[in-house]
């Protein structure tokens, strides 16, 4: 067997320093050769370290990513930060959850460096392999039989007193919401420079596909395939019940302006903040970076969606 990837690296999330993981029990199902020796090695830890085995018997060099390094109870030889990965990997497994992908992704999309995703969520959009099918659908993954899977970015800016002071990746969406304690905000939305509508409502969604399946969905949002090139714009609990989600394409420029409303903030994949004050502009344009997934042959969209949302329960 040969991997058709020289350079992998291994990305893991914590829960857990490994002084505190002494309680914690091998994932239901992990198969044998992905079981540590010892209780005392956190979950993610036996995973990489099984995986680093598996990979060099496919003639792979395996990468550490650094932070990942630092709880891991195991070393290898060659350790680096996500910079680096990028540029001498071609290839990134990730062990965690979607928001460990969307971390990354976003990290990683400039390199254009491939993700796979391992998933120890609960949900599992875009970490889709199972912990107990790890080595049975990696195998044919390496030796080249997969999908590829484009996904689309935004670029988010702040704009104040027509300074950008704050700028960043999202591969979900950026949210424009009020603070914890204060009442509803008061947002203007222009698209491509035309005014649309002025808002009172608790915030905004500006989702991605990607995103389309997250906060955008749970505030009455449409599911937007990751095929398309559009975008959905979702009020949040609006005042006036007649303002709806409504599509666009992802080449227009969206700019939301805080008209009023106290402690408001701008998230952006949930991950990163910026504090708005009047006046404040958000920006939101399409990125020249995506984010490329590869899936096992036979991923569909459709099965993940009819899986996660249990669409097929109560189906005979």
């Amino acid at each position: 067997m040969k991997s058709k990837f020289r350079n992998i690296a291994l990305i893991g999330k914590y829960a857990k320093d490994l002084k505190d993981s002494k309680n914690l029990q091998h994932p239901a199902g992990l198969p044998s050769s992905l079981q540590g020796s010892t209780s005392s090695q956190s979950s993610t830890s036996q995973i990489l370290q099984s995986l680093t085995h598996f990979l060099h018997s496919f003639g792979s060099e395996v990468i550490l990513e650094k932070e990942t390094a630092k709880s891991c109870d195991f070393s290898v030889s060659n350790v680096q930060t996500i910079d680096q990965i990028g540029k001498n990997c071609d290839l990134a497994i990730v062990v965690g959850g979607d928001g460990t992908m969307l971390g990354f992704g976003r990290q990683l999309a400039p390199y254009s460096v491939p993700l796979i995703g391992i998933n120890q969520g609960r949900l599992g959009f875009i970490t889709d392999i199972a912990l107990d099918k790890i080595e049975a659908t990696l195998a044919p993954m390496l030796e080249g039989q997969y999908t590829e899977d484009l996904r689309s970015l935004m670029m988010g800016k702040v704009i104040r007193d027509q300074e950008c002071v704050f700028s960043t990746l999202a591969m979900n969406d950026v949210v424009v919401n009020r603070g914890a304690t204060a009442g509803m905000v008061e947002l203007r939305v222009e698209v491509d420079g035309y005014f649309l509508a002025n808002q009172r409502a608790d915030g905004i969604i500006i989702a991605t596909p990607t995103g389309s399946t997250a906060y955008a969905l749970s505030s009455g949002g449409p599911i937007i395939h990751p095929a398309l090139s559009g975008w959905v714009l979702v009020p949040i609990a609006p005042h006036t019940l007649s303002n709806r989600p409504i599509v666009l394409g992802n080449n227009a420029e969206i700019v939301i302006e805080l008209v009023s409303g106290k402690d408001a903030s701008a998230n952006f994949d949930m991950q990163s903040l910026a504090s708005l004050i009047k006046g404040d502009r958000i920006s939101v344009s399409k990125s020249e970076h995506q984010v490329k997934f590869l899936h096992p042959v036979g991923w569909s969209y459709f099965d993940t969606l009819r899986k996660k949302l249990h669409w097929n329960e109560g189906v005979a």
